[in-house]
């Protein structure tokens, strides 16, 4: 199938019946204090607009991660006719998974698997986790709804890989479609959902795909942190899980440089992204460090999409603070300090070979951010190449890391050792 037409349709699929675990228990916290949980409120109290159906939890969800709680045919507006189920099998899902704190949540996402045959004979089809870049904070930012409404970014970095025949499987994150407040930059919470979507799509009943299938784990920028995420915790967390790589690119493993890269820039909006998601991770109330114009700011952040990125542009978060500091300056304070320097990604070692991508003209997150995170790594022993990119901006590095994770996993899929480059780093 061309790639032209994948666009015009990248999202479709024979309808399911519903997947209901019977080994559900009650949420263990306070439904208000946990986003993916059913009646979960938002940080700053903003109520929510009203989600499809599906993306409303049950009262008592499976206590096993990766649990399949529901799935349906992943329709989109693009393929009424649903043509594209010819080719692809894609399904939304939503499966059980744990927040930073181990209480049991219900996350969504995406999963598509061509129809045509694994072309390695005696070989099991990889499954890719595909982990979004900054899609937002608002529910209908989750990158699973996207795809349905046929307005999501994240296809140009993923088409080539389900042209190549990969199964791709992507994750909304907590609370990004489920109620709730997204935890966005919080590393155990995204490494979880990545990791829990792999084992989803092994129990979805497609044709070929179970938990044997070898797995790779690919993502950029928000994505990439939570891929580095993962691959850290993956021993701990999913030591069963085959996984022959992580692609991870301009990750944010340190959120105190980004924020002072971003102050008062078209990203600013990315600096109320991590507040939210940080603040609400980590129990910290909004209004020991915000003035009223601040925290009216985080409410209208609390539904907003990356794509609306000029809202928020050029704003001087200084304007916002009770001490008129920027934001960024109090992640060098208490509490806000502990949650970044929890945050940060580089402390363990990943136990697959991992590939670092990063843009020396980034201009969201620091080149020297990547570039220390590979030199983290490889003083641990990790399996790491670094590749530096000319490109002049974060948006241009999503396609050159794109191109180069997909050569990257023929190697790995292939049991081929990767060149590591750390004596050079």
């Amino acid at each position: 199938m061309s790639a032209s037409r994948l666009l015009r349709g990248s999202g479709t699929f024979l309808a399911c019946a519903l997947l209901v675990s019977a080994a559900a228990v009650p949420a263990s916290a306070s439904p208000g204090d946990i986003p993916g949980t059913a009646g979960a409120a938002t940080l700053t109290g903003v109520a929510e607009g009203p989600r499809p159906a599906f993306y409303e939890p049950p009262s008592a969800l499976p206590a096993k991660p990766g649990t399949v709680i529901r799935q349906e045919h992943g329709d989109t507006v693009a393929d009424p006719l649903r043509a594209n189920d010819l080719s692809f099998d894609a399904r939304r899902v939503m499966y059980s998974s744990k927040d930073r704190e181990g209480n049991t949540i219900a996350l969504t996402g995406l999963v598509v698997v061509p129809r045509a045959k694994w072309i390695t004979p005696g070989k099991k089809r990889p499954i890719i986790v595909h982990a979004p870049g900054t899609q937002g904070t608002g529910d209908r930012c989750a990158a699973s709804r996207k795809f349905q409404q046929f307005s999501q970014y994240e296809i140009l970095f993923m088409k080539n890989l389900l042209l190549r025949g990969y199964a791709i499987a992507i994750p909304d994150y907590q609370g990004l479609g489920t109620p709730g407040s997204h935890t966005y930059m919080v590393r155990e919470a995204q490494a979880h959902a990545v990791l829990d979507m792999a084992r989803a799509a092994a129990g979805l009943g497609f044709t070929g795909i179970d938990s044997s299938n070898p797995v790779g784990l690919n993502g950029y920028s928000q994505g990439g942190g939570a891929v580095a995420a993962a691959a850290e915790l993956a021993p701990s967390y999913a030591p069963e899980l085959d996984i022959k790589g992580a692609a991870a690119g301009a990750v944010p493993a340190d959120l105190v440089p980004v924020g002072r890269k971003i102050e008062g820039s078209l990203y600013s909006a990315f600096t109320l992204y991590s507040a939210i998601g940080l603040m609400t991770g980590y129990h910290i109330d909004p209004k020991d460090s915000l003035n009223e114009a601040g925290l009216e700011t985080l409410r209208r952040a609390e539904d907003h999409c990356a794509l609306e990125i000029t809202t928020f542009g050029g704003l001087k978060t200084a304007t916002l603070t009770k001490d008129g500091k920027p934001l960024y300056t109090s992640f060098d304070t208490e509490p806000m300090r502990s949650a970044i320097a929890d945050s940060r990604i580089g402390r363990l070692k990943p136990a697959v070979p991992v590939l670092v991508t990063h843009a020396l003209g980034d201009d969201v997150v620091p080149y020297a951010v990547g570039k220390q995170l590979a030199k983290d790594w490889c003083a641990q022993g990790a399996d790491v190449q670094l590749r530096t990119h000319l490109n002049v901006s974060h948006l241009t590095g999503g396609f050159t890391h794109a191109t180069a994770a997909q050569l990257w996993f023929e190697g790995r899929f292939a049991g081929t050792k990767q060149l590591s480059n750390r004596r050079l780093l």
